[in-house]
């Protein structure tokens, strides 16, 4: 049988999608999201979130109803349908960092941002507004810590989520034949020089993973 690790652990219902699929999969976290408490100042025109992680912690702060007063922009679908279930007001949203940096240039260049971040986060929002003198300030709300660990038996494929979960998975293992599910471009570029084996989903969504996965050994 072939076996399939998830570098995250997967819902009840996103391992059901597994069911039918004749794989064996296991599931692990190779990182732990902490949240990190923080104070507003200031907080300006437009907010902005690239990640689920930071609308989480952004809800558990005191100023949250503040925040929701002003309009949002984001990365990732998951994002933008997180912050609008819980009441936010998105006006825009792209698939990536720097697709996001060019809809700023195109359409808000007179306004000023409030980005709330996670400890990892890649520099194209920071220097993207500091090469075109656009306000802004940063809110560190979360820290992103690796949990390596030591893979026993051999997996056929691997899922990947995050660049700190393929950092996090090759401190202890080796990427040999294996097929590694990426859910998008950064994800897939962390794994450069380490192997070719790559496949990227074509939506940036854990259930676009899955998809991608069982399509993938279907075909086999």
């Amino acid at each position: 049988m072939i076996s399939i690790l998830s570098t995250k652990k997967l819902t009840l219902t996103q391992k059901k999608k597994f069911e039918n699929s004749e794989l064996n999969l296991v599931d692990k976290n190779f990182i732990k999201i902490k949240k990190i408490a923080f104070q507003l100042d200031p907080l300006n025109d437009i907010c902005i979130f690239t990640s689920k992680n930071a609308v989480k912690s952004v809800l558990k702060n005191n100023s949250v109803q503040l925040i929701k007063t002003k309009e949002c922009i984001c990365v990732g679908v998951k994002t933008k349908q997180k912050l609008e279930k819980k009441g936010f007001k998105v006006i825009e949203y792209t698939n990536y960092a720097d697709e996001l940096a060019e809809k700023i240039k195109t359409n808000y260049l007179t306004n000023s941002f409030t980005f709330f971040s996670g400890s990892l986060r890649k520099n194209t929002l920071p220097y993207f507004f500091k090469e075109n003198n656009i306000k802004y300030n940063e809110i560190r709300t979360y820290e992103t810590v690796l949990s390596p660990k030591k893979t026993i038996h051999f997996f056929d494929g691997i899922l990947f989520f995050s660049p700190s979960g393929v950092e996090s998975f090759t401190q202890k293992n080796a990427i040999e034949n294996q097929i590694c599910f990426c859910i998008g471009t950064t994800t897939a570029k962390a794994l450069e020089n380490k192997t070719n084996n790559i496949k990227i989903a074509p939506e940036q969504t854990i259930e676009s993973v899955i998809k991608e996965v069982t399509k993938y050994y279907k075909r086999l």
